[in-house]
C-alpha cells in the first residue's frame, strides 16, 4: 500500500484534484460517523413529515365549500351569444329565386353576373369557380356538358383538362373550334366528391341553363353525356340508347334542335366507344352544314 509520505508534492496535488473532481469534501475527520445510524435517521424524519402533511390538508375541505359558496354568489358574466347560421333557403324558395335572377338577365354577360351573386345553391359553398359559358354565340352552335369537373372548377372553365383537351381535337375533327362556338354545363358549380346532383339542386340550376341557351339562341345544340341527355330529353335511357339521334327540346317556348353524344370523360375511360361519338359527330356536321354553315 502506498503512504502518503512516500508520494511527491505534484503527486499530492493530482490525488486532492482526483478526489475533489469525485465529490470527495474531507479525508479524515477527528470522530468516527456512523453512516447508517444518519442514514436510518433521514428516513425516520422523512416518514415523519409525510404522516403529518394529510392533517395539514384535513382542514382544506372544510375550507373550500365556503370559497365555492361565496364564487357561487357572484353572478356569472356574461357569455356573448354564439353566431346564428345563415338561414336555409327552402328548395321552392330558391328555385323561384334562380327563375327570378335568370328571367332579369337581358344578355349573357348579365347572367354570368346574375348567376356569381346567386347564393340560393348549397354546391356553391363548396365549388371555387362559378363556371359559365365560354366562346361565342355567334356561331349559333352549343356544347352542353353535365357539370364541372375538378379541373373545370381549378381552371374557372367548362371542359378543361384531358377531356377538354380531347374535346378540341373532336370539334376539330369536324372542322370547328372552341373559340368558334359557345361551351356550357348544365350545373354552374362542381358538386363536392364529383357526385351527381340532387334532383332540388338541379331544379334550381335549370333556369340558369335555360336562359343560357335562350340568349345565345342557338340552331344546333350537342348535349353530352348521360346526365346532360337525360335533363333535356327527360327518360330513363342511358347515352347509348338516347345519342345519335336529332330531337327537339322545348327551350322557354323555343324549340332548338339538339343531338347527344358520349361525353370526353367516358371516351377516355373506355376509348371502344370512340366510333360511336365520330358517328354522331359525322351527323352533327352533317346538320350544322347543311342548316348553319351552308
Amino acid at each position: 500500500m502506498i503512504s502518503v509520505s512516500d508520494l511527491t508534492p505534484a503527486e499530492l496535488a493530482a490525488l486532492l484534484h482526483f478526489h475533489a473532481d469525485a465529490g470527495v469534501d474531507w479525508l479524515l475527520e477527528e470522530q468516527p460517523v456512523d453512516r447508517f445510524v444518519e442514514f436510518e435517521a433521514m428516513r425516520a424524519a422523512r416518514r415523519g413529515s409525510q404522516a403529518t402533511q394529510p392533517r395539514a390538508e384535513s382542514t382544506a375541505p372544510a375550507a373550500r365549500p365556503q370559497a365555492d359558496r361565496r364564487q357561487a354568489a357572484k353572478p356569472a358574466a356574461p357569455q356573448p351569444a354564439p353566431p346564428r347560421a345563415a338561414p336555409a333557403i327552402p328548395d321552392e324558395q330558391a328555385v323561384e329565386q334562380a327563375r327570378f335572377a335568370a328571367e332579369s338577365a337581358r344578355s349573357l354577360g348579365e347572367l354570368k353576373t346574375a348567376i356569381e351573386a346567386f347564393n340560393g345553391c348549397n354546391l356553391k359553398n363548396s365549388a371555387r369557380s362559378t363556371i359559365f359559358a365560354s366562346g361565342t354565340q355567334e356561331g349559333r352552335i352549343m356544347v352542353i356538358g353535365p357539370m364541372p369537373s375538378a379541373d373545370d372548377d381549378r381552371e374557372g372553365a367548362p371542359f378543361a383538362g384531358r377531356a377538354g383537351q380531347l374535346l378540341d381535337r373532336m370539334l376539330a375533327a369536324i372542322g370547328l373550334r372552341r373559340d368558334e362556338i359557345l361551351l356550357t354545363n348544365v350545373i354552374p358549380w362542381r358538386p363536392p366528391g364529383n357526385r351527381a346532383p340532387s334532383p332540388p339542386e338541379i331544379e334550381i340550376c335549370r333556369p340558369f341553363i335555360e336562359r343560357q341557351i335562350a340568349l345565345a339562341e342557338p340552331k344546333a345544340v350537342l348535349l353530352l353525356g348521360n346526365f346532360t341527355a337525360r335533363h333535356f330529353f327527360g327518360g330513363a335511357e342511358t347515352i347509348h340508347g338516347l345519342r345519335g339521334q336529332w330531337r327537339e327540346i322545348d327551350i322557354l317556348g323555343r324549340t332548338v334542335p339538339a343531338m347527344a353524344s358520349l361525353h370526353p370523360q367516358e371516351l377516355l375511360t373506355a376509348p371502344i366507344n370512340k366510333r360511336l361519338a365520330w358517328n354522331d359527330l359525322l351527323a352533327f356536321k352533317n346538320y350544322i352544314t347543311a342548316e348553319i354553315l351552308g
